[in-house]
């Protein structure tokens, strides 16, 4: 089991940038691939973005794509969430996730260990 613990999040006006920290410990983090997932509130839980263990596949979501970007410090067994020019829209509690492995996902159900999440607000 991976221990997963974000921060980062908080409250900005749109167009502005934020930055996620997921820091894991427990097992060889190494050999996990990561994923940020957000849910809204009376919304299902939205795929984000993935990376696999050795950085090389990323994913990305429809919505974020050209403005999150998803990257991994395996020296500090941390992945961050880099996101520019929020929108209303990305308004959620974004979610870090851990599955064994190198395959990065989109699918919720595939990652087994998950982080308590971190609220982003962004107002209009």
């Amino acid at each position: 089991q991976v221990q997963l613990a974000e921060s980062g999040g908080g409250w900005v006006q749109a167009g502005a940038s934020l930055k996620l920290s997921c820091a894991a410990s427990g097992r060889t983090v190494g050999w996990y691939a990561m994923g940020w997932f957000r849910q809204a509130p009376g919304k299902e839980r939205e795929f984000v973005a993935a990376v696999g263990w050795s950085g090389i596949t990323i994913l990305y979501g429809e919505s974020v794509k050209g403005r999150f970007t998803i990257s991994r410090d395996s020296a500090k067994s941390t992945v961050y969430l880099q996101m520019n020019n929020l929108k209303p829209e990305d308004t959620a509690v974004y979610y870090c996730a851990a599955r064994p492995g190198n395959v990065a996902t989109r699918v919720v159900r595939d990652y087994a260990d998950w982080g308590q999440g971190t609220q982003v607000t962004v107002s209009s």
